[in-house]
């Protein structure tokens, strides 16, 4: 359990920050999650560092082989600690940056969300618990980097970051999908291991293609690199944490993680090497030429992942060694850097290099840092990025790249490195050394020293490392190197002076040229404004935004127009089309071997009469009462349908929805017009012909395909255990309380929400009937005959006996639940018929809410019964039970489940029906006044 803490400690806590208002409360809550969680990690170091990988699991739902699994690897235990350790120093951070008019306590919320989320990635064992939580990066980033919501620039850059990431991660599940089929586990441990399995199968194109979009999309590589840097809109909190040590470095992450099975093929090597490298270059072309100090940094940190692909695509052990070395450099040196850049807005009011200048004389700790950080990015001697830096550049050097175009590489990572030479020196010189600034918002000081600690901290592990690499970095990048490698490992030593090689020349030439670029960099302007029109990608993806918008609408005219008929018209049409494919081009005869069955003649004249009668419902439509009495008459004859093939249960169903439902009809339009006007013209009621005899047509071309030919169906599976396995004769209701009883709760619970819809739909609306019938006749002053009313009521009880007959006996009898909730609401709206909504409203003073509410919390209850019993959920018993006189009768929980859907039944129909009686506006003001006599009649009773 100590393993699935370490990520749910920041999920399950990221409400605590926000429930204190004190500022230190909030970062003090905040700071104890992580430090709780650090805590837990480094208890796994010794066994991490002694070659032993932790590993927890639970069975989540292994019916699709989904496990709650959690897993410390060393790469993911390098991952985790610089995620909880940069999370601790950000918290700090963040303290003093963020303002007292900002909400601190969401915030941190924000950020715990975010660091679960991200621990999630690097300990997962199962991927799609890993593809789970790699989502739930993509939304917290996107509250994160929108968190100051009222600015626009927020706004956009999550939503931009959230669409290209969240994208990406459609992408990555169909890949992770592709590869748990290949493998035949979504496990780790399982998948790492059957390499040759991979690269053998014929899926491994499409599954290496959409899982690299995932992670290129994630660590923002070429073509999608422009979202990080519009990202920038964030606080510095957020961009020194998110793209510097976790979120952008998810991709990289999954990508050093899935080395061993999906590289070492040509594949891999021509998309991952391409994409990395071109990545470098672009990105470290443009930091060059950003006045802005993110978004200098923010190209800078797309580069550094493009050169962390790059060694990747190569596929060398040593590549691999030297990209996880540069992960752990790279989050150090940069997210010290934004802080900085945070440091430098926050004490001056801006962070455009065109306005900052000459801030030696008033920041010069903050400078010195800077400073340090600048030279570790721009890979300097004695500091951390020159170690991992030069083992790139040494690698780019290995022969036989890409044949005879083997020196594009080195060229290319020269040519990244001298840029990145140039806008470190950029970032010092212009910021601290040039002529004194003039106008700034604020005069410039140093920070607080609770917020310049956190650079410190990470400023001088840039200098220590550089110094001390063996003693300091080597045991951990062997351990995270040797969890992805394995016996392939390389023994490299880690040191400053590797002696004279290429390697070191190319560094020499990227300072030298770096040097004189930033020395030519006013020219180097004036040349890249022309870029800048072709190479925005935040204009290329918002004229794509703007093209599927205005594609959307316009499909949507086209398909939309308000007219219910074009709808179903589209519908049936587009049903036709998709069932009749398959028939077309096939060599299979249509209709199968078995004989026809003989036609018997009530049969035939009961089809006829249900063709007569559908006929004419829809020739009759205008007709509206005619109309019905048809409507009635095919449900009769479907019921009568179901008796002839011995399908009691269902007649008695189709009975009482007939009956419902023609009420419901009656009800309704008794507020319409009688008839309604002719408005289809001849060409649509011709289309709408040809539509209804294509459709009727396949359909019962498909029946009889389906009839005339030999087929298994599961009906003997239930006819064998619906005794011994649900207790009960009755096959249809132990489907439907007992094997299927999770789907009918779902009925039951649509069922109840319809019922609530349609009476807030009618809710204080009120209409008036018509005075006079279609011939102009008044309607007649007695609505409620006496002699249906007497009869009714003595009726009642009787029929109320019948409905708990039916429920009673449904188990193992046709009846049930559903049957006998419609029988009760027809024998109650049966008084209201008979005896007006103004005599019976006061007196079935019963809430029909309440009662449909209980019938879904019974039913839910029933299922959370079998939890607690240590069952799947809704899982039924019965025993059987002898007592005096009665004799032995079963008794089965399904009963329980059964009078669940009773209650929802009866009150959601009851709901609809009376509060559509209800709706004359003369009844409505009576029977308000009508109940509330009655209410004070009881009260004054008690």
């Amino acid at each position: 359990m100590t393993l699935a803490l370490i990520p749910l400690l920041p999920l399950l806590g990221a409400l605590i920050p926000s429930l204190f208002r004190s500022r230190n409360l909030n970062a003090l809550s905040a700071g104890a999650i992580a430090g709780i969680s650090m805590l837990l990690l480094l208890l796994q170091a010794p066994a991490v560092f002694n070659g032993e990988m932790p590993l927890a699991s639970w069975s989540w739902i292994p019916a699709i082989g989904l496990n709650f699994a959690f897993r410390v690897s060393g790469f993911g235990f390098m991952f985790a600690f610089l995620i909880l350790g940069i999370g601790l120093l950000i918290v700090l951070y963040a303290r003093f940056y963020i303002s007292a008019d900002d909400p601190m306590g969401r915030f941190y919320s924000y950020l715990l969300l975010f660091m679960g989320s991200m621990l999630g990635i690097v300990l997962s064992e199962n991927i799609m618990l890993l593809m789970m939580f790699w989502e739930l990066t993509s939304i917290s980033s996107f509250l994160l980097i929108g968190f100051w919501s009222y600015r626009t620039d927020a706004r956009e850059g999550a939503r931009q970051a959230l669409v290209i990431t969240g994208g990406g991660g459609l992408a990555m599940i169909a890949g992770f999908l592709l590869l748990g089929h290949i493998v035949g586990s979504f496990e780790l441990t399982t998948i790492l291991a059957a390499k040759e399995i991979i690269h053998a199968h014929h899926l491994y194109p499409i599954t290496l293609i959409l899982i690299l979009l995932g992670a290129f999309t994630k660590s923002a590589q070429f073509p999608f690199q422009f979202w990080l840097p519009h990202a920038m809109a964030a606080p510095t909190p957020v961009s020194a944490y998110l793209h510097s040590a976790t979120m952008v470095k998810a991709g990289v992450f999954l990508l050093a993680l899935l080395f061993p099975v999906l590289s070492g093929s040509s594949l891999w090597f021509y998309i991952v090497t391409p994409v990395g490298l071109i990545t470098f270059m672009f990105a470290a072309y443009m930091a060059m030429f950003k006045d802005d100090l993110k978004g200098l940094l923010a190209y800078s940190t797309v580069s550094h992942l493009g050169l962390i692909t790059l060694l990747l695509g190569l596929g060398s052990p040593l590549a691999a060694f030297t990209a996880v070395f540069h992960i752990l450099n790279h989050a150090t040196f940069k997210a010290g850097l934004f802080m900085l850049a945070g440091i430098i807005d926050h004490e001056t009011g801006t962070r455009d290099m065109k306005r900052l200048s000459g801030l030696w004389k008033y920041m010069p700790i903050t400078g010195t840092l800077t400073m340090i950080g600048s030279a570790s990015m721009a890979g300097v001697p004695l500091f951390n990025g020159f170690l991992s830096k030069e083992m790139f550049l040494a690698e780019t050097l290995e022969p036989n790249l890409f044949g005879a175009f083997s020196w594009i590489v080195p060229l290319g990572a020269t040519l990244a490195a001298i840029f990145a030479v140039a806008y470190s020196i950029r970032m010092v010189h212009d910021v601290f050394f040039k002529e004194p600034f003039t106008n700034l918002p604020k005069k410039p000081h140093e920070p607080p020293h609770g917020m310049r600690l956190p650079a410190e901290i990470l400023m001088t592990l840039c200098v220590l490392v550089g110094l001390f690499p063996m003693t300091l970095a080597a045991p951990m990048v062997n351990m995270a190197a040797g969890s992805i490698l394995g016996a392939a490992t390389p023994d490299y030593h880690i040191a400053i002076w590797h002696g004279l090689n290429m390697a070191l020349a190319m560094s020499v030439i990227a300072l030298a040229g770096g040097a004189v670029f930033y020395l030519q960099r006013l020219r180097l302007f004036d040349s890249h404004r022309w870029c800048m029109r072709y190479c925005d990608g935040k204009a290329t993806f918002e004229a794509l935004i703007r093209g599927l918008v205005q594609g959307g609408r316009t499909l949507t005219g086209l398909m939309e127009n308000g007219s219910l008929q074009r709808y179903i018209a589209l519908l049936v049409g587009a049903v036709f089309v998709l069932g009749a494919s398959p028939f077309f081009g096939s060599s299979v005869p249509f209709i199968g071997p078995l004989a026809m069955s003989s036609v018997d003649p009530v049969t035939l004249i009961m089809g006829l009469v249900l063709i007569v009668c559908t006929v004419a419902t829809v020739v009759n439509h205008r007709n509206r009462i005619l109309s019905i009495i048809m409507l009635g008459s095919v449900g009769l004859i479907v019921s009568l349908s179901f008796i002839r093939f011995s399908a009691p249960d269902l007649a008695l169903t189709q009975i009482s929805v007939e009956v419902v439902t023609i009420i419901l009809l009656m009800m309704a339009l008794h507020l319409l017009p009688r008839t309604t006007p002719v408005e289809s013209s001849s060409v649509r009621r011709g289309r709408d012909i040809g539509l209804s005899v294509l459709a009727g047509g396949g359909a019962a071309a498909l029946m009889l395909a389906v009839l005339s030919r030999p087929y298994d169906t599961i009906a003997g599976y239930f006819l064998e255990n619906s005794k011994p396995g649900g207790g009960g004769t009755n096959v249809v209701n132990v489907i439907l309380v007992d094997f299927r009883g999770f789907d009918t709760l779902g009925e039951i619970t649509v069922l109840v929400i319809a019922g609530l819809v349609i009476y807030a739909m009618l809710h204080n609306f009120e209409l008036t009937a018509p005075g006079i019938d279609a011939l102009g006749r008044p309607w007649v002053q007695d609505r409620f005959p006496m002699i249906l009313a007497q009869i009714t009521r003595p009726l009642m009880p009787l029929a109320l006996l019948f409905a708990a007959y039916i429920f009673l006996r449904g188990h193992n009898e046709p009846g049930g639940g559903f049957i006998a909730g419609l029988i009760v609401a027809s024998v109650l709206i049966l008084q209201y018929i008979s005896s007006g909504i103004v005599w019976t409203r006061p007196r079935l003073t019963v809430d029909n809410h309440i009662i449909m509410a209980w019938g879904l919390v019974i039913a839910v209850l029933t299922g959370v019964g079998s939890w607690v019993i240590g069952y799947p959920f809704l899982t039924t018993s019965f025993t059987y039970l002898t007592w005096p006189l009665v004799g032995k009768f079963e008794v089965a929980s399904a009963i329980a489940f059964d009078l669940g859907v009773f209650l929802a039944v009866v009150g959601s129909v009851m709901l609809i029906l009376v509060k559509l009686g209800s709706m004359n506006s003369k009844d409505a003001e009576i029977v308000s006044a009508s109940v509330q006599k009655a209410k004070e009649k009881k009260e004054g009773a008690h």
